[in-house]
């Protein structure tokens, strides 16, 4: 519809926040293809601030799957997908900094995995791993300052990916994390006008950087999900998750940079992760169609024409900035879209910008 390059039917741009990916591997073929269940004790002596549990042969720690802090002798549950297998590492990040690691388990046998002082000290490095710093000081958002906001997600070490009209014209950008806590970015920003991404720099974050989509290519009608902070203000503060699927490989005006998408999209969901069923990045939610401006050119009320820009396309944003992707291929067993959503939340964070 070229028409649709036109002043009057204008994009109602939205502030779009999103998340991190998780793993899926083929078990062998005697492997109970039973969800596997354990629970993991904290028994170190004291408060732990996050838990990563990746499978035993992933090269990194993937994502905190804690949601707040875990008291000595309290325990998390655990549940991975059948396709995960048995062998997995468990490590916790305590209150005085320090960490404790416990590797190689069979939790196929071992249904209950205790983390005593005797683990603390031990090595953490994985092979290609990003190294997540614990988090820094915390900023306070100023609330006489004229103020908007968005989403942006960690695609590196200490850096978020949002859109650049979230962040264009601040003069202070704040990034607040799942536990609250606001971090101030540092400028400056490095951004694509054309393509309406940006990247903000933001010290000792401590969020682990979720993974794009490097194959299969995505075809009309795959599932996908944007996970966000729309609405600020008037919804509740924590992310919302809305599923969807892939409409068009083309958006606006057959722009070669988007996807067109049934994933609703509100104010406040901008510059958040898209993510396919494997939780893995496929684009970054830029825009919703104007309803209003459509009605008053056709006739007609669009319903749920919503657009995101090509991980492909950020990705190689990336690459021109000096930054290598994460990426991961996504095939076996989708994923529900709640644990899309559990992926996607420790690496999606809401960014206020004040004027």
């Amino acid at each position: 519809m070229p028409a649709m390059r036109h002043a009057s039917l204008s994009l109602l741009i939205a502030s779009l926040l999103i998340t991190a990916p998780a793993f899926s591997q083929s078990p062998p073929a005697s492997q109970n293809q039973e969800p596997q269940r354990v629970r993991v004790l904290n028994r170190t002596g004291q408060t732990a601030e996050a838990l990563y549990a990746p499978r035993h042969a992933r090269p990194d720690w993937g994502n905190n799957l804690l949601r707040g802090p875990l008291a000595n002798e309290d325990g998390f549950n655990l549940r991975t997908a059948p396709t995960a297998g048995c062998r997995f590492d468990f490590r916790m990040t305590l209150a005085d900094g320090r960490e404790a690691v416990v590797r190689d388990t069979d939790i196929c046998v071992a249904k209950e995995i205790a983390i005593t002082p005797g683990n603390i000290g031990a090595s953490t490095a994985r092979s290609g791993a990003e190294g997540v710093a614990p988090s820094g000081p915390s900023a306070r958002p100023n609330p006489q300052a004229r103020g908007a906001s968005g989403t942006g997600f960690v695609v590196a070490t200490d850096t978020v990916m949002t859109n650049h009209h979230v962040i264009d014209g601040c003069s202070r950008i704040l990034v607040r994390r799942s536990d609250k806590r606001f971090i101030e970015a540092v400028p400056p920003a490095k951004v694509d006008r054309d393509l309406d991404l940006a990247m903000i720099k933001v010290p000792n974050l401590g969020l682990a950087p979720l993974a794009f989509r490097s194959a299969p290519p995505l075809r009309r009608g795959d599932g996908v999900i944007a996970f966000g902070f729309p609405l600020a203000g008037l919804l509740s503060s924590d992310p919302k998750l809305t599923r969807g699927e892939l409409n068009g490989l083309n958006g606006l005006g057959d722009n070669p940079n988007q996807y067109q998408i049934s994933a609703e999209v509100q104010p406040g969901n901008s510059g958040g992760p898209l993510l396919d069923m494997y939780g893995r990045v496929v684009g970054v939610v830029v825009a919703k169609l104007n309803a209003q401006s459509v009605a008053r050119r056709t006739g007609d009320i669009a319903q749920n024409v919503n657009f995101a820009i090509k991980g492909e396309q950020a990705m190689n944003f990336m690459r021109r900035a000096g930054l290598e992707p994460r990426v991961s291929e996504s095939r076996g067993t989708e994923m529900s879209a709640a644990d899309v959503g559990d992926v996607a939340d420790e690496s999606t964070v809401f960014i206020r910008c004040e004027k």
